[in-house]
């Protein structure tokens, strides 16, 4: 993991701020999501991007009954159906 040399405190609520220049780096923008995981002692933030549930892919992803699905794998879905 890289240190960034940026420490910042949490307040009465449980927030903290990430700096701007973080969040230029990192493309994270106003009301985007972020994925929070726990590695040992540590917390790992990560830019929430939903991905298809059965390939992991990230392009053309639409929602079917509450899952991320990418159109490809949808489109195996639906032809396997007709079959």
């Amino acid at each position: 993991m890289k240190s960034t040399g940026i420490v910042r405190k949490v307040d009465e609520l449980g927030r903290i701020v990430l700096p701007i220049e973080l969040r230029r780096t990192l493309d994270i923008e106003e009301k985007d999501s972020l994925e929070i995981y726990m590695d040992g002692p540590s917390i790992v933030l990560k830019k929430f991007q939903p991905a298809c549930i059965f390939c992991d892919g990230e392009k053309g992803i639409v929602e079917f009954h509450g899952k991320n699905v990418c159109s490809r794998c949808f489109q195996e879905m639906s032809s396997a159906f007709r079959k």
